[in-house]
């Protein structure tokens, strides 16, 4: 029997277009061509500009030889031609990897080489560690400096050298704002590329297409309850899985990106108060630095403002502390294969009655799925077999749905193990609650099993943050000869705060099994990441020191 439907009903150009973020912003300059799109220090860039800054940006490099598939890579700062890259460079069909400014030379050329960089635009505050990584790489791209004119007195490094043959702006200003941009061939076809943070061996390098990064820009606007015009600070860096595709997802709304060299309360409460932000995104560290602020560095303002945070929950006194100065946290979680956040914890309005020991456990949880990710569930990775919605069997989290990473550049090994079975194995260990909400317990590498019990190093975390003294912590495991393995605590105490390692065992041993109860607490800066997540691998590396 044939399909009526099948007959003469093909795919041609007017009904079907690959999904791609770049459509998006060739709307919002269209539709609200005076629209102010990015506000950076004594910039206003409109969205009239915004486009054509990105289509001479696309044709300059074109000029330059650079079409699909070549990467431009870029290490800059939240700044716009940050922006600017990640419309302009795939534009001409090409994949945007960007650096995370923290690395160190040798991180730096590895990825150089491993993504054959034809193109990189460097802001001039790290020229120093490029020039450096340059000096190590095979490859030879053609080096382009961005000077930033409005680049802060206070700023953490001061600008360094001219390491480039071409000045950033000179380069766009040699473009044409006429230029003919062409969607992709393929929405499957590369738009970016995303380094994972390579805690042991080399760093793999995360693939994203551009109809999940479409999708994501939707799933972003959904989720984050973002309306017309949404005013977004960047206090997330943009290298960190594309700042969760948000750069993209602003010109769906038609949304005015504030930008932000780097995270500091002063900063933060003036844009706030002085541009209407209503959303931004960060790690804990962010939330700290807005709560415990110095009061002549806070400002008052009218709005509620939606901050998404993606870490581990935070405690239920950091949250108060968030709504008392004005801030609405919605938690998320996901990864940098995920392209950023593709889990979210769906309030329902009920739980605000709870008590306080059932919200708590509520906001604990991770949630669901995204609306443009298609499946989240809770498997054992052996026999990948879902684990019972009990909120008690661990299991490993997978994900399945378009928001899911193309793969690892040159790494089909690594591919084919996180793909296995058809799910995306994240590698982190939760609970499948019975109403389908999902809650992190671990890392599987950062599980602890001391005489044979698994104990989760977030539970006991959970715990050491209810003590009023404590500003962020990390629980390794650390060799034992009768347990195997004990937890031992990193703790970083409050400013002005003091606590004794009794008096935190003391605490923990209130609220966890005896087993649980850290065998040691340490008092020392936690090491994080730029991104504010703290570092277990450097924990575990301490604790193995002794």
């Amino acid at each position: 029997m044939t399909n009526p439907y099948a007959l003469d009903l093909d795919k041609n150009p007017a009904n079907h277009q690959p999904l791609t973020p770049l459509s998006f912003l060739e709307r919002a300059a269209k539709t609200y061509p005076d629209h102010l799109a990015i506000i950076h220090g004594n910039q206003r860039i409109t969205y009239r500009d915004f486009w054509r800054r990105s289509l001479k940006l696309a044709w300059a490099l074109a000029k330059h030889g650079i079409g699909k598939s070549d990467t431009v890579t870029v290490m800059l700062s939240n700044t716009p031609p940050m922006l600017e890259a990640h419309f302009g460079v795939p534009m001409v069909k090409a994949v945007l990897h960007s650096l995370n400014t923290r690395l160190d030379a040798a991180i730096v050329a590895f990825q150089l080489d491993h993504a054959e960089t034809k193109v990189l635009i460097v802001d001039r505050e790290f020229s120093g560690v490029v020039k450096e990584a340059l000096a190590l790489a095979k490859v030879k791209p053609l080096v382009i400096d961005y000077d930033d004119p409005d680049y802060a007195d206070d700023a953490p490094y001061p600008k360094g050298e001219r390491i480039g043959s071409l000045d950033y702006e000179d380069f766009v200003a040699s473009g044409d704002e006429d230029f003919s941009w062409s969607m992709p061939d393929d929405e499957w076809d590369a738009i970016s590329l995303n380094y994972t943070s390579g805690t042991t061996g080399n760093p793999k390098g995360v693939v994203y297409h551009h109809r999940g990064a479409a999708l994501m820009a939707y799933a972003n606007t959904i989720h984050a309850g973002m309306g017309k015009h949404a005013v977004y600070l960047w206090t997330l860096p943009m290298f960190h899985c594309n700042g969760w595709c948000f750069p993209w997802t602003l010109a769906v709304q038609a949304g005015t990106h504030v930008c932000l060299r780097w995270v500091r309360a002063k900063a933060m409460y003036d844009a706030i108060a002085d541009h209407g932000v209503t959303h931004l995104c960060g790690a804990p560290i962010v939330m700290a630095s807005l709560i415990n602020a110095r009061d002549e560095d806070k400002r008052d303002f009218p709005q509620t403002v939606t901050f998404n945070t993606a870490a581990a929950p935070p405690p239920e006194a950091v949250l108060s502390g968030m709504a008392d100065a004005g801030f609405a946290v919605t938690h998320l979680y996901g990864l940098t294969e995920t392209y950023g956040p593709a889990v979210v914890n769906e309030w329902h309005g009920e739980w605000d009655m709870l008590d306080k020991a059932n919200r708590t456990a509520r906001k604990a949880r991770q949630g669901v799925r995204y609306a443009a990710l298609e499946g989240l569930t809770v498997m054992d990775p052996a026999t990948m077999e879902k684990t019972p919605a009990d909120g008690e069997t661990i299991g490993e989290v997978m994900f399945r749905g378009n928001i899911v990473m193309k793969g690892y550049l040159k790494n089909r090994k690594a591919t084919d193990e996180a793909f296995a079975g058809g799910w995306f194995h994240s590698g982190d260990l939760g609970v499948m609650h019975p109403d389908g909400y999902i809650q992190l317990k671990d890392r599987s590498k950062d599980i602890i099993i001391s005489g044979g019990e698994n104990i989760s190093s977030i539970e006991v975390e959970d715990a050491l943050y209810k003590h009023p003294a404590v500003a962020s912590c990390g629980v390794v495991a650390r060799a034992d000869d009768k347990w195997g393995e004990v937890p031992v605590a990193y703790v970083e105490l409050k400013p002005g705060r003091t606590a004794t390692e009794a008096e935190i065992i003391e605490h923990c041993r209130g609220l966890l099994a005896r087993f649980k109860v850290p065998k040691a607490i340490i008092f020392d800066e936690i090491p994080k990441t730029s991104t504010g997540k703290i570092q277990k691998f450097r924990l575990r590396e301490m604790a193995k020191a002794g």
